[in-house]
Parts: C-alpha cells; sequence; structure tokens
C-alpha cells in the first residue's frame, strides 16, 4: 500500500496529461522516483513544459491518503500499469492509463474473448433489444461483454451477459462509488459480483461529460472487438468505434432502418467499410474461433423467450392482468415443487426455498443457499420475469407465490 500512494499522487497531479505521466514514469522508472525528483531532473524530460515541473513541484500528498482511505473503506484494488496483471491489451494502446480502480473480479482480460457494446443512450425498443439479445449469445458462447453502464445500450449489454450468467465489465466515467445513472444502483452491484467495475477516476468523482470520451479508449482498449449496436451520426459509440479503428481492433454493427435517426451511425459505418454488419452474436465469435477455441462454445444459442423489449411489454401486460385478478381473488398463485410443472431449474427451486422464511436481499440469499453468485444472479432475473419473485423495499427478494412441496 506504501508503494500505492505515490501511484495515486501521480494521477491526482492537476495539469498533468495523461501522455506527461507516460513520460515521467519512462524516464524515471517509477512514480516514487517521480516524487522525490528535483525541479532540475524534472527538466530533462522532453515534453514536460515548465508549468507541469511546477505542479510537480508541489508535491501534495494529501488527496493520495484521503483516496487510499476511500478505497480502503469501499473494498477497491488499485491496479497500476507496472502490475504483472494489468491487461497486455490496455497497456500497448496509446496513453494508457497509468492506474485503475477496481471493484469486483476483473478476469485475465489477455486470455478473454473480449468484445466491448457500446451505443446511443437514448436506445429505442430495437436498440435496446438487439442489445440485450447479442449481449446474451455472446456470454453464453464464452465471451465477456464490456461496455459502460450508461443509460441505454449500454445498460441493456450488461443485462444481457448478466441473464446468460456471464462475466461483464463496466469501465466508468466516474468513480466507482458514484451511480450514474442513479437508477443503474441494481446493475452496478450485479456487474460487480459476476465480473468488475473499473475506473481510472477515483472514489468521490462526480460524473462529467468529458469523462466519457475520455474512458471509451479503455471500453475498446480492452477488448479484441467493439459492437455498434445503435448510434446517430453524433455519438460518442462512434468516437469509441474510431478508437477501435485506431487501436487495431475489429469494429462490428447492428445495421437499423434506414429512416431511423437512432441508426444511422451504425449504418453509415457500414456503407463505408468501417465496420462489419452483424445481426447476431455468432457473427462476431466466428471471427476468433480459430484463435479460441478452448473459449469459445458452439455456434448459436436459443435465446430465452423472455428477453428485449417485447418480453418485457408482455411481463407488463401480465403484471396489469395479475394485478387486476389480484383485485378480485388477492392470494397469491400457487407453485407445486415437487410437480415442478412451471419447469424450475434446481438453483431457482433452492432459492425459493430459501425465500420461504422471508424477503432476502441477494448477498444473503448468496450466503444461505451457497450457490455460486452468477447462479444466483441468473435466476433471479429470470423468476423476476416468471413472476415468481418480486424485489422491494431495501433491495430486498420476497415471494409472489405460494410454495407447494
Amino acid at each position: 500500500m506504501a508503494g500505492l500512494k505515490y501511484w495515486v499522487w501521480l494521477s491526482e497531479v492537476k495539469g498533468l496529461t495523461n501522455r506527461s505521466k507516460l513520460l515521467l514514469l519512462d524516464h524515471f522508472g517509477s512514480p516514487e522516483n517521480i516524487f522525490y525528483a528535483d525541479e532540475d531532473e524534472y527538466r530533462l524530460v522532453e515534453g514536460i513544459e515548465p508549468r507541469q515541473i511546477a505542479l510537480l513541484a508541489e508535491k501534495p500528498m494529501e488527496d493520495a491518503d484521503r483516496i487510499l482511505g476511500a478505497c480502503s473503506r469501499l473494498g477497491l484494488r488499485l491496479l497500476t500499469m507496472q502490475d504483472a496483471d494489468y491487461p497486455v491489451r490496455l497497456r500497448n494502446i496509446f496513453e494508457p492509463p497509468s492506474l485503475l480502480y477496481v471493484k469486483g473480479q476483473l478476469p485475465v482480460i489477455d486470455e478473454e474473448v473480449a468484445v466491448a457494446m457500446v451505443g446511443t443512450r437514448k436506445a429505442s425498443p430495437y436498440g435496446v433489444e438487439a442489445a440485450e439479445k447479442i449481449a446474451y449469445g455472446l456470454s453464453r458462447q464464452g465471451a465477456v461483454v464490456i461496455s459502460g453502464a450508461a443509460a441505454g445500450v449500454d445498460s441493456a449489454s450488461h443485462r444481457g451477459a448478466l441473464r446468460a450468467g456471464g462475466k461483464t465489465i463496466a469501465v466508468l466515467g466516474n468513480g466507482l462509488d458514484v451511480v450514474y445513472p442513479a437508477e443503474n444502483e441494481w446493475l452496478y452491484r450485479d456487474i460487480a459480483a459476476s465480473g468488475a467495475l473499473i475506473s481510472e477516476y477515483p472514489p468521490g468523482t462526480a460524473a462529467e461529460s468529458w469523462h466519457f470520451p475520455v474512458r471509451n479508449r479503455i471500453i475498446s482498449g480492452l477488448s479484441l472487438a467493439t459492437v455498434v449496436v445503435e448510434a446517430p451520426e453524433k455519438s460518442g459509440a462512434l468516437i469509441t468505434a474510431n478508437t477501435a479503428l485506431e487501436q487495431g481492433r475489429d469494429v462490428f454493427a447492428v445495421p437499423g432502418p434506414i429512416d431511423a435517426p437512432m441508426s444511422r451511425g451504425c449504418n453509415r459505418l457500414i456503407a463505408d467499410g468501417a465496420a462489419a454488419l452483424i445481426t447476431d452474436s455468432w457473427d462476431v465469435l466466428r471471427e476468433y474461433e480459430a484463435m479460441y477455441p478452448h473459449k469459445i462454445l458452439g455456434e448459436r444459442v436459443e435465446l430465452p423467450r423472455t428477453l428485449g423489449y417485447q418480453a418485457r411489454e408482455e411481463l407488463s401486460r401480465a403484471k396489469q392482468a395479475a394485478a387486476a385478478a389480484a383485485e378480485e381473488a388477492p392470494t397469491l398463485p400457487k407453485l407445486d415443487l415437487a410437480k415442478n410443472d412451471a419447469g424450475l431449474t434446481d438453483d431457482q427451486i433452492t432459492i425459493l426455498r430459501a425465500l420461504k422464511d422471508g424477503p432476502l436481499q441477494v448477498d444473503d440469499i448468496i450466503e444461505k443457499t451457497g450457490l455460486p453468485t452468477r447462479h444466483v444472479l441468473s435466476a433471479l432475473t429470470m423468476m423476476e420475469l416468471e413472476g415468481h419473485v418480486e424485489q422491494g423495499g431495501g433491495k430486498r427478494l420476497s415471494l409472489q407465490v405460494i410454495l407447494e412441496e
């Protein structure tokens, strides 16, 4: 931890560009050596300006101590670019982040078929459905889905990966303790439980508009390929696509209606030959099957019926019908676990039995059942859609059926 404070100090020197930090690291070898250097030594580094030398000479350490304390309280890990498990893919991009904050378990990304999924925050129902289905297929076929946890396409992509029980990584444009958008609090928790939240911004950093284009280089840099699901002509998703191309990554795009404003960016990428057209996850993964035969798990997967915006509309109608029926007959429906006419999985049955004694939070369910986190999250998502359980106050899940054995 002692050495980490110098990494945090370097990352927080105001007015020092990421490029300048990399030049200093290349010259001095470590942040600690940079900290203890004097102004004359700083002047020997080509590319460092006089105003930056003055900033480095101040050597304030208060922010570093505060940030390290926050990381300890929040259970965050700090990953430096000199650590052995810092992704090589990311280290090799232009201006890689010198320091990353991590919540959850970051997989060995260089060994994974990692696919970035990006798109507009104002996604249409078509875009949401496409993102969920493609992410679901990618995860079921062995890929790691990477996105930015923003509204719209990002959130839909993470949800699809979680539904498949796969790993997903969110690269944030804010501190890991800041939920943006606010309604994604539950999604943040699920992502951290199944994969990782990462950011180059320290705890407490608010979401600023200029942070997001900057973080896009990390999303594409961690990935073998970037999929643009839905994007207008001027979109942050297109910035990510262009960055991916500059990094030598493959780019794919989902076509949309020719008169749909939200699909013009994707259609243009395809028309210009900058992106390959895809309609499902296998259109992406077939490109990497020969390189990662031990990771990719087959050609196509069957998508669950309860996926995409039509499923949510069906669910909404079903809930409305159930509410109307409840006024006439307030008793909950019965679910016979012995007969299992509902076709429940063993994990789902175990979770339902755990909830018989009363509402529980996800962490309590995991502890009580002993099931893997990914299994619990996947089973709960399916049972919420089917109406067997419901999330209430305090993020507690409760039965919406009467169990019979």
